[in-house]
């Protein structure tokens, strides 16, 4: 009897032993089946995130092997660069043109397909579609739709009178040109977005609302509006980052011209770090363009908290 009760002790630490082992086995199986994903993270984004910053203080054309230090000269020559002023103009103009414009739009396109209306799940469906077009698919049909010559909407405005623009090749036309195809790719983002949060809205809230004598409008102010704040702030945040960062259609419909009226951050930076080869300082102009982003964010995530708070 008493050899017995001396054996249990080591029995429940051999199983305990044995579900230790079965555990760690369990959890290597879980590493092995991330390991490509995380082998891929690991290359193309933190190697690459870490040698960006270490070609920021260094002067490399590709085409010399040589890396020379040079500190934070790159980062001096971003002050003088007019270039680089330029592009962070029409950077805030596109963003400027393109946030409250998408969201707007998103909005009130929620706020009709929320009703009950017939069809509303093509509506959409169609809305969202250029959600999921590549945005250089899009970018090339509004190149053509918007072309001077032969386009589709010089030929319809010709049709009541207004004589064709050069929508793409004018210096003040051609950047409300990318914003108008930016809204219209972005649209079905942020109503996909709203309309979840209009959805999420308690019906009860609109009833007494209207016992207390409140119209439609009021109701929108006063519950619509502030339930959808957090649906806002996220689309806000979302939407500027994307939009300081556009390329594709600026690449596809301007190459950021015409006289570098549609030169973004981002277009600026891959001309000098693939035509120009100076990668060191288009390293540092990427670093430069993160604290850009980094302050809007913090400024907006302070300013939420503030109304939240309040």
């Amino acid at each position: 009897m008493a050899a017995i009760t001396a054996d249990r002790p080591i029995r429940r630490r051999r199983r305990g032993i044995r579900r230790v082992l079965f555990d760690v086995r369990k959890e290597w199986s879980a590493y092995a089946m991330l390991a490509p994903s995380l082998i891929l993270l690991g290359i193309f984004t933190l190697f690459a995130v870490a040698f960006s910053l270490y070609l920021s203080f260094h002067r490399w054309d590709i085409l010399n092997p040589a890396k020379p230090y040079v500190g934070l000269d790159n980062y001096r020559e971003l002050r003088h660069d007019a270039y680089f002023r330029q592009a962070v103009k029409n950077t805030a103009y596109f963003t400027l043109g393109t946030v409250p414009l998408s969201m707007a739009f998103g909005l009130a396109i929620a706020l009709l397909l929320n009703q009950k209306i017939h069809g509303r799940a093509i509506f959409r469906t169609l809305f969202y579609l250029p959600v999921v077009t590549p945005l250089v698919v899009s970018g090339l049909i509004w190149k053509w739709v918007l072309d001077g010559d032969f386009g589709l909407l010089n030929y319809y405005i010709g049709k009541i009178g207004i004589s064709p623009q050069l929508w793409l090749s004018n210096p003040s036309l051609a950047m409300p040109s990318v914003i108008a195809m930016s809204v219209w790719a972005n649209v079905g983002f942020t109503m996909l977005v709203y309309l979840a949060g209009l959805q999420a809205i308690p019906q009860e809230y609109y009833e007494a609302a209207s016992v207390d004598g409140a119209g439609k409008w009021r109701q929108f102010r006063h519950v619509t509006l502030p339930l959808l704040a957090p649906s806002s702030f996220f689309i806000c945040v979302y939407l500027i980052i994307s939009s300081f960062q556009v390329f594709d259609q600026i690449f596809v419909m301007t190459n950021g011209g015409p006289l570098r009226a549609t030169t973004t951050v981002v277009y600026y930076i891959w001309q000098a770090g693939f035509q120009q080869f100076t990668m060191g300082y288009a390293s540092a102009m990427a670093y430069g363009l993160f604290a850009i982003i980094f302050v809007f964010t913090i400024v907006q995530v302070v300013l939420y908290n503030r109304r939240t708070d309040a």
